[in-house]
């Protein structure tokens, strides 16, 4: 994908969407491809504000998640897109939602959340720098 016609790379904010209590995370499928998984992600605007305000947004929308962002976790910068990374405690799940129709949502563990996003390398990695991720021994 390059950039679209775009002179710099599109901003997209993603939503890690994290029940803390069952230590598991929410992914949506793909419109454009129904087989993939992915976490609430799109394009930053200006209506927005605040970058952690459209991963919320986009949260809303692609999953019917209402929570609070609760801290950053990076930021990963490619040719075409620049990636903002937030992990979003759930307070609820919207049983109607925008992208209802169009996309399924599940809550998985940490492990089956990487292999489903191993196939879109920026939100693994994402996902792994997360505070679900075990921790790593020094």
């Amino acid at each position: 994908m390059g950039t679209k016609g775009r002179s710099s790379p599109r901003i997209v904010c993603c939503a890690i969407p994290i029940s803390r209590a069952a230590g598991k995370v929410l992914v949506v499928t793909s419109r454009k491809c129904p087989n993939n998984w992915l976490l609430p992600k799109g394009g930053w605007e200006p209506s927005d504000g605040q970058l952690e305000a459209a991963a919320s947004r986009e949260a809303l929308e692609e999953a019917g998640v209402r929570g609070t962002i609760t801290r950053f976790v990076i930021t990963i910068p490619t040719p075409a897109v620049i990636y903002h990374f937030y992990e979003l405690d759930v307070a609820g799940l919207d049983p109607e939602w925008l992208e209802g129709r169009e996309r399924r949502r599940e809550w998985v563990d940490y492990a089956e959340a990487v292999r489903r996003l191993e196939w879109k390398t920026e939100l693994a990695q994402g996902l792994k720098l997360s505070t679900l991720a075990p921790a790593r021994a020094h």
